[in-house]
């Protein structure tokens, strides 16, 4: 049986973000459990237009909708940017319908709070994307898990959400590709 594809998701385009450091530490972490194929998936590399601007067939509207397409479920980097996630991030969201439904997500989150305002955001959007979100949500805090709020520091004991919310992500993502 074919491995499982999950797209780690980068959700910010911003000039001097961190969500690469958290989106390589979790695919660290996620291909050491061999369960899936796991890589990372920038929305910045796609260019993507404003949604309902252009022509639609904008050569990064088509990578963007071939990759959402290629994969079988996904784990969303949210950073909290006044009590939402980026607009980069729902403008991705929105450039794509289909290629979302009958998958499922985990959410990585992170701010001054944890990131939790942005990830309860991003689950009423996954919700009308017919996108199964997965309970576990590991929460990583600007004060505490990054030095200066630049360099991702961890703490050890956000393994152990990261692993649970990668395996409630990859039993889901499994039970609704019969659904594709």
């Amino acid at each position: 049986m074919e491995k499982l594809k999950i797209g780690i998701i980068l959700g910010s385009t911003r000039i001097g973000r961190v969500s690469p450091q958290v989106g390589n530490w979790v695919k660290e972490i996620a291909d050491k459990r061999e369960d899936a194929t796991y890589e990372i998936v920038d929305i910045a590399d796609f260019k993507l237009p404003f949604f309902g601007e252009g022509t639609g067939k904008e050569p990064g509207l088509l990578a963007w909708s071939e990759k959402l397409s290629s994969l079988d479920g996904f784990v969303f980097i949210v950073q909290e940017y006044n009590h939402s996630i980026t607009g980069a991030l729902k403008n991705a969201l929105d450039s794509a319908r289909d290629e979302w439904n009958n998958k499922a997500a985990g959410i990585v989150s992170y701010g001054s709070t944890g990131g939790a305002r942005a990830a309860e955001h991003l689950r009423g959007i996954l919700g009308e994307l017919l996108v199964a979100d997965v309970r576990v949500n590991p929460t990583l805090s600007l004060f505490t898990d990054f030095e200066n709020f630049k360099t991702f520091k961890p703490a050890d004991l956000h393994l152990g959400n990261v692993h649970a919310m990668l395996d409630q992500t990859i039993a889901w993502s499994g039970a609704l590709k019969n659904l594709r």
